[in-house]
């Protein structure tokens, strides 16, 4: 598929950005429009990830950007986080995810939670693509309410025994390392790092998506499995930690829906100056206009939300519920443009020669992962009220 993707700046927002931030995006975009663009519809039509990505992706810096250069990452800030996010979502919400699991669900735990040998033993093979990591929270019965999880283990001398099973969990099938969350004998929720090859433990793959087809995704098995003591992250206990985890990928996921939503205003804009019917160019015609305007309009909104979290973040100022209303706005706002988009192209709109059709049923597991539409929304009420909905 050819890439002829032209980023919109109504507002001139990049003013607000460093020069070193215009770098990183240009040189991510080059990226995904060299190796990920021309290749994702083929991948997303047989349900299969692109594992010679993976090299590629450590090779532009999307593992662990912010994580210090002393443990592999470049050290880098938020919003050169969130600006690698969008434009990698900008060629798949799939590839994104690995690139979001892999940073801000694996070695972000490991860094922020884990001792200084976890950090030296995972982090700079992680950041190089050599081992790949997945994240352990959803369960079969318990996807909102993870407190309610019954993975669990028990106290085995040196080590601890533990049981249980997780789903829909990214990069699993082909992960070296899970970052598994566990309730011990008190029910007290730790972080454990499985690694793959201990006895027990198993990844089978999900298949029969129609969403994120060009993602791995599947369960985590636990079957008795033997865990070294020394792989429990010794820095954070409870339900806070895991959930900490899930603010800075929910954040990275608000700028990848900018990504989508101006992946799919440009598909539209280019396709309605071409299209001629009743002897003009759709995009002369007011309907058109106003999709187009509309579009316009709330990826320069989102654009100025997320900027703005990220100052925030780089700051430590970003509370949960900011980040929920960010994550919530950005994905509904990037699901309604697909869809209008997808009207734009008419009857072209569905097929694989545009990239469309694949962002919308993407956007249908983006819009449900890290928190779902509702949850966010009564995440965002329990803050302005005082008055958990839960």
């Amino acid at each position: 598929m050819h890439d002829n993707f032209t980023s919109p700046d109504f507002y001139q927002i990049d003013d607000l950005l460093s020069e070193e931030h215009k770098l990183i995006r240009e040189s991510t975009r080059q990226w995904v429009s060299k190796s990920v663009s021309p290749i994702i519809e083929e991948y997303a039509q047989k349900a299969e990830f692109p594992k010679h990505l993976i090299k590629e992706l450590a090779e532009i810096g999307a593992f662990g950007p912010y994580i210090p250069e002393k443990y592999g990452g470049a050290g880098l800030d938020q919003i050169s986080y969130g600006i690698m996010m969008q434009e990698i979502e900008r060629g798949d919400s799939g590839i994104r995810s690995t690139a979001s699991v892999q940073s801000s669900l694996v070695m972000y735990p490991i860094y922020k939670f884990g001792s200084e040998d976890q950090k030296e033993r995972f982090l700079p093979k992680l950041a190089t693509g050599e081992i790949m990591g997945c994240f352990g929270l959803t369960e079969p019965d318990h996807g909102s309410n993870p407190g309610g999880m019954i993975t669990n283990f028990k106290d085995d001398g040196d080590h601890i025994i533990l049981n249980g099973s997780k789903m829909w969990i990214s990069n699993s099938p082909f992960a070296d390392i899970a970052v598994v969350w566990a309730k011990d004998e008190n029910k007290r929720i730790h972080g454990v790092i499985v690694e793959r090859g201990m006895k027990g433990f198993s990844t089978p793959e999900t298949h029969n998506k129609w969403s994120l087809r060009a993602s791995s995704t599947g369960e985590l098995i636990f079957d008795n499995v033997r865990v070294p003591k020394e792989n429990i992250l010794p820095g954070k206990s409870g339900l806070g930690a895991p959930l900490m985890c899930l603010d800075s990928a929910r954040y990275g996921i608000s700028w990848g829906a900018i990504g989508v939503a101006m992946d799919c205003y440009n598909t539209a804009l280019n396709y309605s100056l071409e299209r001629v019917q009743f002897g003009k160019p759709i995009a002369a015609k007011q309907l058109q206009q106003k999709k187009l305007a509309e579009m316009l309009t709330e990826i320069t909104k989102a654009q100025l939300l997320s900027w703005k979290l990220g100052k925030l973040k780089n700051d430590d100022k970003a509370s949960s519920a900011q980040i929920s209303l960010a994550k919530r706005n950005n994905v509904d706002m990037a699901i309604k443009i697909a869809r209008d988009a997808r009207q734009v192209l008419g009857g072209m709109g569905i097929t694989g020669e545009y990239s469309i059709m694949r962002h919308m049923m993407n956007l249908e597991s983006v819009i449900t992962y890290e928190g779902t539409h509702d949850i966010h929304l009564l995440i965002l009420g329990n803050e302005i009220t005082g008055h958990s909905a839960f």
